[in-house]
């Protein structure tokens, strides 16, 4: 019987990366405290650099990274009936990732972003084309992987848990910005049936509060129901809570070029070292170690390191190790 030891479900998009010139500007409010790109309204503003990278975003970036990582993966996703959608479908393909849940969306585009690069940081411009989710009739898989999908895909948060009852797949969840949008009560069957969350803090503080404390913010994620609830930091580095530890990883030393796809190589090399049998110290390290790959590249898929890769770095960093809080 044809199995997988991961299905990756989401969208694809082309990611279009605009280097944006030193002259840019960035406008603090003093009283939210957020931050704004400032762009001159009504002018041509020049770019650096111009870098088009087809087939990411948070679920194709999972499923090229477990595939590289030695595992047999399959991606359930919907591509645009256009040139961009057949390339992008190409490259997946190329990567080892199974096609035979790649859904082509008859009359509809690609979806789309524009990435402003600043300083090393992003400022994302996001176009998602409307899908009509329907969870295709899966193969057994040992981990399911889901994470960021456009409005209209409610009906996945009632297919996925039942598929995942049925077969006894462990569960991994990286909620989208409208997904986070229904909070914890719209996330609450997929929640429940989770074995790994992986969010951060700002992410976790919007499902369950504004909780400044980091462990009492992990057992509040944890008693949603996930088994272990991983929250990953920015440059302080990530933590994760099983019931029993809460580990606490710095991160790893990297030249940064751009951040885009961090998260996403941190839960590739999450799931994929407890696909491969580590226990969650271990898979913070892999989690770590990729993500500073990707960070040294431009785009969230050139840096995702392949299993001899992670192998390697790991052994040359014993002492690399997630502490006890």
């Amino acid at each position: 019987m044809r199995t997988y030891d991961v299905i990756s479900i989401g969208d694809t998009t082309l990611d279009v990366f605009l280097e944006l010139e030193e002259e840019t500007k960035v406008i603090s409010d003093p009283r939210s405290r957020k931050r704004y790109l400032g762009l001159v309204f009504a002018e041509k503003i020049p770019v650096k650099k111009f870098t088009s990278i087809p087939a990411v975003g948070n679920s194709a970036n999972v499923a090229v990274g477990t595939s590289r990582l030695a595992l047999k993966t399959a991606f359930y996703t919907h591509l645009g009936d256009d040139s961009i959608g057949e390339e992008m479908r190409s490259i997946l393909v190329q990567e080892g990732v199974a096609p035979e849940y790649i859904q082509r969306d008859k009359g509809k585009a690609s979806n789309f972003s524009a990435v402003l690069n600043y300083k090393a940081e992003r400022t994302i411009l996001v176009h998602h084309e409307h899908r009509k989710y329907r969870l295709p009739k899966f193969a057994p898989a040992r981990w399911v992987y889901f994470s960021s999908v456009a409005p209209g895909h409610e009906k996945l948060h009632s297919q996925i848990p039942l598929y995942i009852k049925k077969t006894g797949a462990k569960l991994a969840f990286n909620p989208g910005s409208f997904q986070l949008h229904e909070g914890a009560s719209g996330l609450k069957k997929i929640l429940a049936v989770s074995t790994v969350l992986f969010c951060n803090r700002q992410e976790a503080q919007d499902i369950v509060g504004r909780e400044m404390d980091i462990k009492k913010l992990l057992e509040k994620l944890r008693g949603l129901g996930p088994e272990i609830a991983v929250i990953t930091d920015g440059p302080k580095g990530s933590y994760s809570y099983d019931g029993e530890r809460f580990l606490f990883l710095k991160i790893f030393p990297a030249p940064l070029v751009e951040r885009t796809g961090a998260g996403d190589a941190y839960s590739t090399g999450f799931i994929s070292a407890l696909a491969h049998g580590k226990d969650v110290g271990e898979a913070m390290r892999w989690g770590t170690i990729n993500s500073a790959s990707v960070i040294q590249r431009i785009g969230a898929r050139e840096g995702l390191l392949k299993k001899k890769e992670m192998a390697k770095m790991v052994a040359a960093r014993p002492r690399f190790q997630p502490r006890q809080l």
